[in-house]
């Protein structure tokens, strides 16, 4: 509570700032994430009574349909997370996420990629194309994992990268063109 209440008081009437309050819960109840989520809520809406609070689903932000059958309620501008790796993450998850929002559950897509849910791995280009054309059939935003230069397929940047940006092609890997590519369509 106290974290989430410096960044409201520091951040808030700012438009483009997004409140994710549990990034990937793993072992938690739904009924105990509710609780939480409820708690910060509040929270950040005595403070930013506007800004999008992100509330995340059980099992590394899957469990999607959990919180569609038992939403929390009396709050506008709450989303719920779901959280995707192409490479491991299947029709059955979009299954699910098409059931949440066919109960009215808004949606957004904090953390993805195309390769496994380890970050690393070959690209599953084909299941990641399936992917995008879901997000953009059912108007879904989405954040892309990751910006970072690890040893690993999901890091989108050469070592020689410089931490200020302005990258030139040849310090890009083949993950950061394809976000790339799909960011200019």
């Amino acid at each position: 509570k106290e974290f989430f209440s410096k960044m409201a008081n520091r951040y808030t009437g700012e438009p483009n700032v997004i409140y994710e309050i549990y990034n990937e819960p793993i072992n938690d109840s739904w009924k105990d994430l509710k609780a939480y989520s409820i708690e910060l809520i509040n929270t950040i809406r005595a403070i930013e009574p506007y800004a999008v609070i992100l509330v995340g689903s059980p099992h590394w932000d899957q469990d999607i349909h959990l919180p569609a059958e038992d939403p929390i309620l009396g709050f506008n501008n709450i989303m719920y997370t779901v959280h995707f790796y192409a490479k491991t993450h299947g029709q059955w998850l979009r299954d699910r996420s098409d059931y949440a929002l066919s109960m009215g559950i808004p949606i957004f897509v904090s953390e993805c990629a195309g390769m496994e849910a380890t970050g690393d791995g070959p690209i599953d280009r084909e299941e990641w194309n399936k992917w995008v054309e879901w997000m953009n059939k059912n108007k879904i935003s989405w954040a892309a994992w990751s910006l970072s230069d690890k040893n690993e397929s999901c890091s989108m940047l050469y070592p020689s990268a410089s931490s200020e940006g302005n990258w030139k092609n040849e310090e890009l890997k083949e993950w950061a063109k394809i976000v790339i590519d799909e960011l200019k369509k």
